[in-house]
């Protein structure tokens, strides 16, 4: 499974579809199509991935010989190289675009002894290990609450910052292991109402004995009625009541406080290796960039709208004729996304 570049959450935000397991299985599947849509029209693919690729040393018809285009293979971070073999100094080979990343060629330094070759032929004799995709920008959102004890335990405890940030679909790394989130499931916070709850929607404020574990937009579940933190003052949460489909009911002091802070993850991911964690280690967020987070919700809701109507939506435009819903400010967004982070042909002489 690869990474997608939105979560199920904030689609289904963007739709307002109560949680389901329909869905939800509904969603990560436009999410998938969606996300490998946007790998498709901007040529690269954006999500960190470590490991090693292998590119023939530049024979004649690929002057100049020190350069080696990476193609859409974008390049993060260089650990190690290898031609015909022998090990290369990554000091002794310069990455292009300065700017960078992500590189998109590795050259031979000119001032260096470093030269491409050595193996039995020019077909795949260099390797290039380190990190691919297009930039890892990564938020430390929280920590976990619970020690991960075991390298196949898929089951992880985050605190309220972490949950209010994560969703299904979210790209993780603790200490040196990344992992995608797979699901969510409630976890009690330690927490009760301090106070009854009156059933009101305008009955928004909450009273805890310890506001400071929580977190503004993480979801509570108090009772069978989910609400949204929507502000913290003191140990008052601010919240609007009745989200997610649920329904609007009185609730006791006393009453057990929930939100989804058990997190299902495939471990291992993007190259990395599953390891064990200790509780309190940071839990760190990769974000995609602005653009392709919003296309990879664009184009899921779009999947979704028109498969409840058979690929039938359409919208009338001013000369009477028809188009497919969305389509125009969804093509705006897709060239906006292109040319802010496509990337561009390039020719080569033969």
């Amino acid at each position: 499974m690869e990474p997608v570049y939105a979560t199920r959450e904030d689609v289904q935000r963007a739709l307002d579809v109560q949680p389901s397991a329909a869905s939800a299985r509904q969603i990560d599947r436009a999410l998938q199509s969606a996300s490998r849509d946007v790998d498709s029209l901007c040529h690269r693919k954006f999500y960190p991935w470590q490991g090693t690729y292998g590119f023939d040393w530049p024979g004649s018809q690929y002057r100049p010989s020190w350069r080696i285009w990476l193609d859409d293979h974008g390049l993060i971070s260089l650990t190690s190289i290898t031609s015909g073999g022998v090990p290369i100094d990554p000091d002794d080979v310069v990455l292009y675009p300065n700017d960078g990343p992500p590189y998109n060629r590795v050259e031979t330094g000119l001032g260096s002894n470093a030269t491409w070759g050595g193996g039995d032929t020019h077909q795949q004799d260099v390797t290039l290990t380190g990190l691919w995709g297009y930039t890892l920008d990564e938020t430390t959102d929280g920590a976990l609450t619970a020690a991960v004890a075991s390298t196949t335990d898929t089951a992880l405890t985050v605190d309220g910052p972490t949950s209010a940030a994560v969703g299904v679909g979210s790209v993780l790394r603790i200490d040196d292991e990344r992992l995608l989130v797979t699901g969510r499931t409630m976890a009690g916070t330690g927490q009760t109402l301090a106070a009854d709850l009156a059933v009101q929607k305008n009955a928004t404020t909450v009273t805890v004995a310890d506001a400071s574990v929580f977190a503004v937009d993480e979801t509570l579940l108090i009772d069978g009625e989910r609400a949204r933190i929507t502000d913290i003052a003191g140990n008052t949460l601010v919240v609007e009541r009745a989200v997610d489909g649920s329904t609007l009911a009185a609730h006791t002091a006393g009453t057990a406080l929930y939100a989804p802070r058990t997190l299902t993850a495939a471990r291992g991911a993007l190259g990395t290796t599953a390891a064990t964690h200790a509780n309190a280690a940071p839990v760190h967020r990769w974000q995609p960039p602005g653009l392709v987070r919003d296309l990879a919700i664009a184009n899921a809701m779009d999947r979704l709208l028109q498969e409840q109507a058979g690929y039938a939506r359409t919208t009338k435009t001013g000369n009477g004729g028809g188009k497919a819903s969305s389509a125009v400010p969804l093509e705006s967004l897709r060239t906006q996304t292109y040319n802010a982070h496509g990337r561009k042909a390039r020719h080569r002489g033969v």
